[in-house]
């Protein structure tokens, strides 16, 4: 789902594009690649989805793969795609806004808010766009939560690391219900995708400037690595940005390691 973000950078104002690809070895934390725009805070749009199911299973209201399901409500006024009943599975795979939206509502500002600012994620800002207190359902479909990728990787090396403030289960959890995928040379990534686009200086829609994320991680044979696509321009092919990102990712994955 396509999703409003920020006003461009000064420094992408004036470009039609820019990324990153950025590749860390997750115990040691040693960079193996990284290329581009990598220091830049954006909205994380559904990548969000990511540290919000390790929120959701802490917390309790998430309890297992299938469980809580939740009925579609006219109220939620979601696209029809997301009109049905879902599950966190379901959630993650299928990129369901009102889900994520429920699991906030039921954390409530203040526990929201404590939760990411413990994660370190980003600018930790969910508060929303002024004067629309809509933080607790929009921050990070907005302007107020962003991050970069490179702090999309550390957030990731400190989940699989166990070095979150969380329990052990909630990280075991989010593993299971985080989409799996398949890439050459033995190489199994699971990772979430994000999609949207930027404002421009008016503060208005800039469908010229998509911005896409696939964000994970990568084992292969006993060897883990955190990853973060980010590109904002117009995709290749006729995907949104983040699923045009991962089909890229994944395949050019064994080649990249092959280089390294």
């Amino acid at each position: 789902m396509l999703c409003v973000l920020l006003p461009l950078s000064p420094a992408l104002a004036a470009e039609d594009a820019a990324e990153c690809t950025l590749i860390v070895d997750q115990p040691s934390g040693k960079t193996l690649y990284r290329d581009g725009t990598c220091d830049q805070r954006f909205t994380p749009m559904s990548s969000f989805k990511l540290p919000l199911a390790v929120i959701g299973f802490d917390a309790g209201i998430l309890k297992s793969e299938h469980q809580p399901r939740w009925d579609y409500k006219p109220e939620f006024k979601a696209s029809k795609r997301e009109r049905k009943s879902v599950d966190p599975t379901i959630w993650e795979k299928d990129s369901i806004v009102w889900y994520s939206q429920e699991i906030t509502r039921k954390l409530g500002d203040r526990k929201f808010a404590d939760y990411v600012a413990k994660f370190g994620y980003g600018n930790a800002d969910v508060a929303g766009r002024p004067g629309e207190n809509n933080g607790l359902t929009h921050s990070w479909l907005m302007s107020s939560l962003v991050i970069s990728p490179d702090e999309q990787a550390a957030f990731l090396r400190r989940l699989l690391g166990g070095d979150l403030p969380v329990n052990a289960k909630a990280v075991e959890m989010t593993r299971k219900v985080i989409p799996t995928f398949e890439s050459g040379d033995g190489w199994t990534v699971q990772g979430k995708t994000g999609s949207g686009w930027l404002r421009n200086g008016k503060g208005r829609i800039d469908k010229s400037h998509p911005i896409g994320w696939f964000v994970g991680w990568a084992e292969n044979d006993g060897r883990r690595l955190v990853f973060v696509r980010m590109k904002i321009g117009v995709p290749d092919t006729d995907l949104p940005p983040g699923p045009a990102l991962r089909a890229t990712f994944l395949k050019e994955l064994p080649e990249l390691m092959e280089k390294l």
